[in-house]
């Protein structure tokens, strides 16, 4: 499919703004990755969205599932309400949004505050319907080298 103004709502061109991403090159900041996580979804990127999701959901995604949803919905648009990010390390952050599409059930919307953490020079989403299966007292799944209820754990929470 070719695109040239990104699915992202920002305005410009997708190889200006989600497409270096997607080409591989780490998204500078939790709200760029959410953005080119939504236009993954509109141009069927599959494989970006698992390899950008936390390394220890990885293994727990429906690849077959995000296929279907990717390429059965019509993708209306994008509105990033706000982006926080929190210091320390690792980097956490929290971005609010409301993505709209439409498929054969009708038009729907999903608002989310999704969450995200910076390992290694790159950020990933933590999916919340891919369980950690951890306790709150083993390190943290992404791989901070911290107890998970000192890292992800109280970003998951909020």
């Amino acid at each position: 499919m070719s695109v040239s103004v990104c699915p992202c709502g920002s305005g410009n061109l997708l190889d200006a703004c989600c497409g270096h991403w997607h080409a591989g090159t780490p998204a500078p900041d939790a709200q760029a990755l959410m953005r080119s996580r939504y236009s993954a979804y509109v141009l069927g990127l599959i494989d970006y969205l698992h390899d950008t999701t936390l390394p220890a959901q990885q293994p727990g995604l429906d690849r077959a599932a995000i296929s279907a949803w990717s390429a059965q919905s019509t993708w209306l648009g994008l509105e990033v309400e706000s982006a926080e990010v929190f210091g320390g390390q690792p980097e956490h952050a929290f971005v609010t949004f409301t993505a709209r599409w439409h498929d054969a059930d009708g038009d729907h919307q999903h608002r989310e505050r999704s969450a995200f953490v910076q390992h290694a020079g790159r950020w990933y989403f933590i999916d919340p319907t891919v369980p950690l299966k951890v306790g709150r007292n083993d390190l943290c799944p992404c791989a901070s080298g911290q107890k998970f209820k000192k890292c992800c754990a109280s970003y998951l929470a909020g």
